[in-house]
């Protein structure tokens, strides 16, 4: 089976964990720093938090940006069901944005069209969630831009897009938002064989980010709120999580770190050799924004369904009968059973879910052979031309 991403670990990998696995420090050592380091100087921002996965960042993100009963928060509807559900988690309500056509991310146009109904409603949100899909940074200027017209704040899931830029700049500077959150999972740019991270600019906020994923509790004088007893002293300020990472992982994702462009290169010359390859077949490829530079963590098609004789559900059954391991990304999180107990229903974000009814996430990770690559183009073929 080719899978649809898949990690690369090396001997280096391996050996960073061996050193990790050989020291005196399992969990809380030196590892987990070194690649918030790592991160961070990629990044080009002040402070990184990471955790042991990119859900546990987006809650406490939200919880750390203050979200809570009452609030809402907005998302794309085209994503993994965490960047709605780190709101529930915190009490607060959830609503969507549909998706630009051609990017696949949330809307700036269907936005602002939004927050304007919205306001005179009186429910405008306290967290905006934008979503990279697939890497492709969302148009964040003009996000930005409502968000200091409508008072709301701004949490970017870069789950996707790790290596990426916007602007020539890369994403997780946080210059148009107030968070970035990354995951590590194997199938992502780099793996940390599980784990996140949320990076900030706001020395307040890495305050409480570091306090909410480690149990509410700080060694820290000046977060105290009585003086310290002795050196052993700890005290539990807010109600946390153990939410923390192991240096286990830690020592991992920095190994992993140090082939990050190279990977996103490696990412780049197979999407533009789909695209050559696909360009006489009846799908769409994806789009790339002129301001963006996408770390390519999917490669996905749209079946142009009206020119083949196959449905979307007998494409994708046919290529995983010959071990092509597609994947579709994503169900729309409104239509799920949770959500549509909620009030969403299916017609509510029609762009998202035009997508969905012709999407198919084909191969793409940096050890894909020129060969494996070949094989998936003549599935294609086969199917999409009989």
């Amino acid at each position: 089976m080719i899978p649809y991403g898949r990690q690369d670990v090396t001997e280096d990998d391996i050996k960073a964990v061996d050193e990790v696995l050989k020291s005196v420090y399992l969990t809380q050592g030196p590892a987990v720093p070194k690649f918030e380091e790592a991160v961070l100087r990629h990044c080009n921002a002040k402070f990184a938090i990471a955790t042991n996965s990119a859900t546990s960042a987006l809650h406490v993100a939200c919880l750390s940006l203050g979200l809570g009963n009452g609030d809402w928060l907005w998302t794309s509807p085209n994503t993994f069901v965490a960047s709605a559900n780190c709101a529930l988690y915190c009490g607060a309500k959830v609503d969507f944005v549909d998706i630009d056509p051609q990017t696949y991310n949330l809307c700036p146009k269907a936005l602002e069209k939004k927050l304007i109904s919205s306001e005179k409603k009186g429910l405008l949100p306290k967290i905006v969630v934008p979503v990279h899909f697939s890497g492709q940074p969302c148009d964040m200027k003009a996000i930005y831009a409502l968000s200091q017209k409508y008072g709301f704040k701004i949490i970017e899931d870069a789950s996707h897009a790790i290596g990426g830029k916007y602007l020539n700049e890369p994403i997780g500077n946080c210059r148009y938002s107030n968070i970035t959150v990354f995951s590590f999972h194997p199938v992502k740019i780099i793996t940390s064989a599980e784990g996140g991270m949320a990076v900030t600019n706001d020395v307040n906020l890495a305050e409480k980010l570091t306090l909410l994923r480690s149990h509410g509790i700080t060694r820290t004088p000046s977060l105290m709120t009585k003086p310290m007893e002795g050196s052993w002293y700890y005290q539990q300020v807010d109600l946390g999580f153990n939410y923390r990472m192991t240096d286990l992982q830690g020592a991992l994702g920095a190994s992993q770190m140090n082939r990050l462009v190279h990977y996103v290169a490696r990412r780049h010359a197979l999407a533009k050799r789909y695209d050559k390859l696909l360009a006489n077949l009846p799908v769409i490829t994806p789009c790339q924004h002129k301001d963006g530079y996408s770390a390519f963590h999917l490669y996905v098609i749209r079946l142009k369904l009206d020119e083949i004789s196959l449905s979307h559900v007998e494409v994708f059954e046919a290529l995983r009968a010959k071990e092509i391991g597609v994947n579709v990304h994503y169900i729309p999180v409104h239509t799920q059973p949770y959500y549509q107990n909620m009030g969403f229903h299916v017609g509510d974000y029609p762009e998202a879910e035009k997508f969905y009814s012709e999407a198919i996430s084909i191969p793409l990770f940096p050890a894909l052979k020129e060969s494996e690559q070949d094989y998936v183009i003549e599935a294609l073929k086969e199917l999409l031309q009989s």
